[in-house]
């Protein structure tokens, strides 16, 4: 085996230096995508159905592009190809997924290109994040590598950090509200900033970076030109059955770890909105049933009159003592019922049903365009859908896209469908969900991602302190309590500065979670099969989140309604601290092990490698 001599400061560098772009793009991807589905008009109770791609994708992606780059040489290297491939498609990814609600497509099939986007985008996330981690391994000599994926890991959470803060930063310029179904300029021009920087990032390392030729790396790794390794590979099944038993134990503590975060990342944005920033809910109409027959739909129009608009029912009128009416500006209380023509809810006000909705009870004082009056029965509002049902021989028409000509003042509608004239019982169905086209909402996606930047930067400090515990477990038990006194805290703060206190605590489990299992586990193997032995034990990383993300909804349907009757998603991150705290009674079961180490270059580098894959 030839010995390497040490490389620079900058050459340790420059071989990581493209994961910070890689990173900027995880990051925006974990904070912002539940916030995007959101936005389009997903369920909350389907948000972790969603989550079930990224670790599907890490789970088959990373295994094959590692054995693959193995095998492959080019002018180019072995592992810079799979770089390029990667970071190209996502760059691409990044560009379209923010704009999936603009492209004038229902909701349904918003979400469906939203879909593909997503599973595209972490898919070539988990592509170009495998070939940094692997050219330390091949380009660093066994006294450097420490340094390296230090370097590595401070470039991995610095990326982490600039991704989470972006849409806070980019909203003192751009607006973080957009019409209702689209996302706004904040998120969309966050992640185009970062595919633009992961764009220079790669660029940077195909200038900076060559990769061994194939004689040197072979000499440098002691294996023959003619081998693709130093060791014989054995069945992973055999290898399976013959794990330590240390193998198993800390794989049911991560399954609890990572179920907790698969949560976390899914509610947060809508747990944060309805805590800390009081976002309005508001009933998304999810069709219409005519005689039996349902109807769905993103635009319906009454001839040119539009009765329902990208889920939110037009405001027909107001009825106040039994006689419709139809009031510019209604106020009930001192606050505003009707704004515009258009139905409202504001703060203090119980959510009306636009749909027959009480407004005012008899002998309260209404102001209906700017004349005081005292109600003598009482007052609703009454949806324009409702009154053009009720009309009889009316025939309404649906649309996908609907265009407002400016010129003419009419709409112009593509993909129109008529729905005949109902004969029997007509019926609107919708549900209550926090409204994500207000300020409030968009607010607190953007503020989500400070508190997941203090996570992130609570995971380092923490990773310092824990490095001094003599006893292992006990640094590893006490940092998952600790995480998930976190979690649970979130349910008792309404303040979106202190909420940075219980993401802090977060970030001592996420530093336990991301180190710890490792270092156990490689101590405790021996031989020529440990990265084998990594590539199992990943599943302990990505089964558990798609576990989580299987069940999330039926979990969150268990949780009674909040009080404005949006799903009560903060009760998510409750069930996240319980697992968390499952978790830090499990590593008790764990009994250490040690087996003997050889001097392959890749169990020497395993541990410190570990730390930094925060990809998954």
């Amino acid at each position: 085996m030839k010995d390497q001599r040490d490389l620079g400061f900058w050459k340790l560098w420059n071989l990581s230096f493209g994961f910070f772009g890689v990173q900027i793009a995880y990051a925006l991807q974990s904070s912002q995508v539940s916030r995007i589905f959101s936005t389009i008009g997903a369920d909350p109770h389907d948000l972790s159905y969603f989550w079930i791609l990224p670790p599907l994708m890490g789970l088959i992606v990373q295994p094959i592009v590692g054995s693959a780059s193995d095998r492959t040489w080019t002018r180019f290297g072995r592992r810079l190809p799979y770089l390029l491939v990667g970071a190209a498609v996502a760059i691409i990814v990044m560009c379209f997924l923010p704009n999936a609600g603009s492209l004038g497509l229902s909701i349904s099939a918003a979400i469906i290109f939203g879909l593909v986007m997503l599973m595209l985008l972490d898919t070539s996330i988990n592509m170009a994040m495998q070939p940094f981690k692997m050219l330390v391994g091949d380009m660093v000599n066994e006294r450097q590598k420490g340094l390296a994926y230090s370097i590595q890991s401070f470039l991995c959470n610095a990326g982490s950090v600039v991704g989470y803060v972006a849409t806070f930063v980019l909203a003192w310029f751009l607006s973080n509200t957009a019409p209702a179904g689209e996302v706004p300029a904040t998120v969309t021009w966050a992640f185009y900033l970062g595919a633009f920087i992961l764009l220079l990032c790669v660029v940077y390392t195909f200038a900076k970076v060559k990769e061994m030729p194939p004689h040197e790396y072979a000499a440098f790794h002691g294996i023959s030109e003619d081998k693709n390794g130093n060791a014989p590979k054995e069945n992973m099944f055999r290898l399976l059955v013959k794990a330590p038993k240390v193998f198993w134990t800390v794989g049911l503590v991560q399954f609890f770890c990572w179920a907790a975060f698969l949560y976390m990342w899914t509610y947060s944005t809508d747990a944060v909105a309805s805590q800390a920033f009081g976002a309005p809910s508001m009933q998304q109409v999810t069709g219409i049933t005519v005689d039996g027959q349902e109807y769905n739909d993103k635009y319906i129009f009454n001839g040119e009159q539009p009765v329902l608009e990208n889920g939110r029912l037009a405001l027909g009128g107001v009825k106040i003592d039994g006689e419709l009416m139809r009031p510019d500006v209604v106020i009930a209380g001192g606050d505003t019922i009707v704004d515009g023509g258009c139905l409202v809810v504001a703060d203090g006000v119980e959510k009306v049903n636009p749909h027959g909705g009480l407004i005012a009870e008899a002998g309260a004082k209404l102001v209906v365009d700017g004349r005081e009056m005292i109600v003598s029965d009482r007052a609703e509002a009454v949806s324009a859908l409702t009154l053009a049902l009720a009309d009889e021989g009316t025939s309404l028409t649906l649309a996908h896209i609907a265009k407002l000509d400016a010129n003419t003042g009419r709409y112009i509608l593509e993909e129109t469908s008529q729905v005949p004239a109902a004969s029997g019982e007509i019926s609107v169905n919708y549900k209550t969900v926090l409204n994500p086209a207000t300020k409030a909402y968009q607010s607190a996606g953007d503020w989500n991602g400070n508190l997941l930047a203090i996570q992130a930067i609570a995971a380092v400090l923490w990773a310092v302190v824990l490095a001094g515990f003599r006893r292992r477990k006990l640094g590893y038990s006490l940092s998952l309590l600790i995480g998930a006194s976190g979690f649970v805290s979130v349910f008792f703060i309404h303040n979106q500065y202190v909420l940075g206190i219980s993401y802090a605590l977060m970030g001592c489990a996420w530093a336990a979670m991301l180190s710890m299992p490792f270092t156990i586990l490689t101590n405790a193997l021996s031989g020529g099969n440990i990265g084998t032995y990594l590539g199992l034990f990943n599943c302990t990383i990505t089964i558990p989140q798609i576990v989580a993300a299987l069940c999330g909804g039926a979990v969150l349907h268990c949780f009674p309604p909040a009080a404005n009757g949006a799903p009560l998603t903060v009760g998510m991150l409750v069930v996240s601290g319980v697992l968390l705290a499952i978790g830090s009674v499990a590593v008790w079961n764990i009994k250490e092990t040690f087996g003997s180490r050889s001097s392959s270059p890749a169990e020497a580098m395993v541990e410190t490698q570990m730390g930094t894959d925060a990809d998954i």
